[in-house]
């Protein structure tokens, strides 16, 4: 019976291994078709809104110079920012290869600045600021709820699970109000607006980062107060249901440690939704910032994107959506496929 068993192990294996690579394999083939359906979307988009980039940088040079241009320079600026009398399956060919090379264009408020320029600029402020508020909203949010779902009913349960739904309830941006109002104007504690102090050199100096961090900690806060309560109250429901499963039970009349039987056993389930949410998450890194980012005038792709829309300026509003766009999909393959590899069941269901 035990050669039998282990002469079938490997067979179970073998035929485990192509079921797993097929589901990644077709949930691979939806992205792609996800993406391709989001860059065209990205491509049809701004050329249904009234106007046209080369329009708006032509009104621009004439206000500034005070004279018409000349056939020949209309003609460079079309051939630069598209051509709205063109082909429109030509214009979406060029556009594919545009991105094929990595090329979004240049911007028409910043001209002749390229958007990658512009998004390179931008991206590192929003990964350090909403990155990081993300990660240690989550962890926060996680390792308390569990506290809490273990011993649901009890005193720490009773305080924090009420206090998180209130605080959970705030609009984010009447927090920020506040927290500028009375950290930033009232105390002057910190600034009120910008990720740095403009006067010194960008750079890797220790007054620089110690401005970084100066400027950093309010919004920073806000996000973290804001968020982590949905961690909590998500983690702490799932950690309730998991503590009545039959292997918590089991664990439990093993003699384990109680510490032991929370983390390794109950915390451990109930964590997998929450992770999925993580994955998400950091996702919606980038696009999430805007809200942040505009309250507190802090330089990032949030930003960068309420600037664009403030000034038509298409190419940068383009390239944004990109972005946003390509880091959705990637989190959420990201998630599909981790789960996949965490619980067998969305294998064999899938």
């Amino acid at each position: 019976m035990t050669a039998v068993t282990a002469s079938a192990a490997p067979a179970v294996r073998s035929a485990r291994a192509p079921r797993r690579w097929g589901f990644l394999a077709r949930r691979l083939g939806f992205y792609l078709a996800a993406a391709w359906s989001a860059i065209t979307l990205n491509f049809f988009l701004p050329r249904l809104m009234p106007g046209d980039p080369s329009a708006a940088i032509v009104d621009k040079l004439q206000r500034v110079s005070g004279q018409q241009l000349t056939p020949s320079a209309l003609e460079s600026i079309q051939k630069v920012f598209g051509n709205p009398d063109a082909n429109l399956g030509r214009q979406y060919l060029d556009y594919l290869g545009q991105l094929a090379h990595f090329d979004l264009g240049i911007s028409i408020s910043n001209f002749p600045t390229p958007v990658s320029d512009l998004l390179w600029q931008g991206l590192p402020w929003t990964l350090l600021l909403v990155g990081t508020t993300t990660v240690i909203a989550f962890v926060l949010g996680t390792g308390i709820g569990a506290v809490a779902g273990w011993k649901a009913g009890g005193r720490f349960d009773t305080v924090v699970s009420p206090l998180t739904t209130f605080v959970s309830a705030i609009p984010y941006f009447w927090m920020a109000l506040l927290g500028l109002w009375l950290f930033g104007f009232l105390l002057g504690w910190f600034p009120l607006s910008g990720g740095y102090d403009a006067d010194l050199p960008i750079g890797l100096s220790p007054s620089f980062l110690l401005s970084v961090l100066h400027y950093g900690v309010l919004p920073a806060a806000t996000i973290v107060f804001s968020a982590f309560g949905g961690w909590l109250l998500g983690m702490r429901n799932m950690t309730v249901t998991t503590v009545s499963e039959d292997y918590v039970l089991l664990a439990q009349a093993k003699g384990l440690s109680g510490r032991r039987v929370m983390l390794r056993y109950a915390a451990r389930n109930a964590v997998l939704p929450n992770f999925t949410g993580f994955a998400l998450a950091l996702g919606h890194v980038v696009g999430g910032a805007l809200l942040t980012e505009v309250v507190f005038n802090y330089p990032g792709i949030g930003y960068l994107l309420y600037s664009s829309l403030q000034q038509r300026d298409y190419p940068v509003m383009q390239g944004v959506f990109f972005l946003i766009m390509l880091t959705v999909l990637l989190a959420n393959l990201l998630a599909d496929s981790v789960y996949a590899l965490l619980d067998p069941r969305i294998r064999e269901g899938g």
